[in-house]
């Protein structure tokens, strides 16, 4: 019998593909619109995915990392002093135009590293040494600035090559690779003691400090320890992270409108499902009619029509996550398009599917279950 519900299903072809269709483009929106809400997440934090650090102190009233609230310079005196800190570092991050040969500016993500340890550096330096930053009016730029700051050039900028900022030269040593931020300007790097001639003038400049545990200490005990000793704010890693992401929940529009997307691909997906699965068991009801009458019970009728809607949505959502593989690689190559697919995403998408899919067979059965088998002799 549930042979005999695949046949049915699939000998009506435009009914089908009507099924397919409406779950292919329900599971197409809610894991495009959710990978992209991930993506745009995950460019919240990138300062902190390009500068690694275990533990950041920051001003108490900071909440995430692109808000920063500048420091004393002695407060970085005071983290070294905490029982358990191996090691603490400056770092500035700001935002600053970069003055192109052309006389056009462009807006930059300005990171100040510790002069001593260039701690914080990036992970990965794809042309040069990153031990030139040392060297004077040094910077290391991002493949991103490659692109944004050759405007005015016959060829693209690279190592050998200046620009200004603040009317000051900075020479590029380096090339690497990095997270795109939110605010969409590339990311410069040069050391923190650099930083008083490129920045504006400002009496403030430590944004903030990275500091790494001891031995046998974990970060987050470190973290409470600084807070406690220092009375400012400390976060592991983890911990600005979600602070970061939460804020952005909290206090812009993204979530609602991404939101607004999900849920007009569930609700296509129960409209289009639902509305033609059930006319799908109303053109076959003579057929189920037939069978009730030599003697298939309610619940063998019950199960072919559940094997009937999950048989589509499975199909269905196959095809629709191959589609968002297929957009999301393509996105991903122009670098420009936030997207990122976590596991728990074609989780919950799946999860929804089978809900529509189950919706689905429930209008099929409760049809079925006021079903006269008289009616296929009228």
């Amino acid at each position: 019998m549930l042979r005999l519900a695949l046949k049915m299903l699939f000998g009506d072809h435009a009914k089908y593909l009507m099924l397919i269709s409406g779950i292919t483009f329900a599971t197409l929106l809610m894991t495009q619109g959710a990978a992209l809400f991930c993506g745009i997440m995950s460019w919240t934090y990138s300062p902190m995915r390009n500068v690694r650090a275990h533990v950041w102190v920051t001003d108490p009233k900071v909440e995430q990392v692109n808000d920063s609230k500048p420091l004393r310079d002695t407060d970085i005196l005071r983290v070294k002093s905490v029982e358990g800190v191996a090691s603490a570092a400056s770092l500035y991050l700001g935002n600053n135009q970069a003055r192109l040969v052309d006389g056009s500016f462009k807006f930059v993500a300005l990171v100040g590293l510790d002069s001593t340890t260039l701690a914080g550096a990036p992970a990965e330096v794809v042309q040069g040494r990153l031990e030139d930053l040392r060297l004077a009016n040094t910077v290391i730029i991002d493949e991103l600035a490659i692109e944004r700051l050759s405007e005015g050039r016959e060829r693209p900028i690279g190592v050998g090559d200046s620009f200004e900022i603040n009317d000051q030269e900075a020479r590029i040593v380096g090339v690497c690779k990095t997270v795109r931020s939110f605010t969409g300007g590339p990311f410069v790097f040069t050391t923190y003691d650099r930083i008083a001639s490129y920045a504006p003038g400002q009496r403030k400049l430590l944004s903030f400090i990275l500091a790494e545990p001891g031995a046998g200490i974990a970060p987050a005990d470190l973290a409470r320890r600084i807070e406690r000793e220092t009375g400012l704010r400390a976060y592991t890693r983890e911990e600005f992270m979600w602070s970061t992401i939460w804020w952005f929940v909290r206090n812009t529009g993204i979530p609602i409108n991404i939101a607004l997307i999900v849920f007009i691909g569930f609700v296509v997906g129960i409209a289009v499902s639902g509305q033609t699965f059930y006319s799908f068991v109303l053109e076959n009801t003579r057929n189920l009619a037939a069978l009730k009458a030599m003697g298939a019970a309610n619940g063998t009728l019950c199960r072919m029509l559940i094997l009937q809607s999950m048989a589509v949505g499975f199909i269905g959502y196959g095809i629709g996550m191959g589609l968002v593989s297929v957009i999301g690689n393509l996105v991903l190559r122009t670098g420009k398009v936030p997207f990122l697919l976590l596991w728990q995403v074609p989780v919950a998408a799946l999860l929804a599917v089978m809900f529509i899919s189950a919706l689905a067979a429930v209008l099929g059965i409760w049809r079925v279950a006021r079903l006269e088998p008289a009616i296929v002799f009228r």
